[in-house]
């Protein structure tokens, strides 16, 4: 049984990350959170913006880097979901890597899972979750 067990989910295909569950701050808990998408067949994982430790938000740290790597490694996309504005407000650096993620399709900082469901019904690639 996996560490993280999904909730049930209005979106097939994709794992939603509790608010409450435990940080995500290593490679070791990408990793979690990847074993967990695979038992429940997701090829997307939501994860609320408060579950990823402060030094995701720190980009000199690497930890984000390191963090969407591992998934990318493993072909499941990202969504990062919550309000992130008081951490791009303050990283020029950080601002222009949210920009450029939303632009793709592996990894997306959205405000709610509302911008979620309709990022993915927009998506051609969406009907092959």
């Amino acid at each position: 049984m996996p560490d993280h067990p999904a909730p049930a989910t209005p979106m097939p295909g994709v794992l939603l990350c509790e608010a409450d569950g435990p940080p995500v701050r290593t490679e070791r808990d990408a990793l979690d959170l990847i074993g967990d998408a695979w038992y429940h067949r997701a090829h997307f994982v939501a994860i609320p913006a408060g579950r990823l430790h402060e030094d995701f938000w720190r980009l000199s740290t690497r930890v984000a880097g390191e963090i969407i790597q591992k998934f990318a490694n493993y072909r499941i996309k990202v969504a990062v979901i919550g309000d992130i504005s008081e951490y791009v407000a303050s990283s020029g650096a950080l601002r222009d890597w949210v920009r450029e993620a939303n632009r793709g399709d592996e990894l997306w900082f959205l405000p709610d899972l509302e911008a979620l469901r309709a990022r993915l019904t927009d998506e051609p690639a969406a009907t092959n979750l």
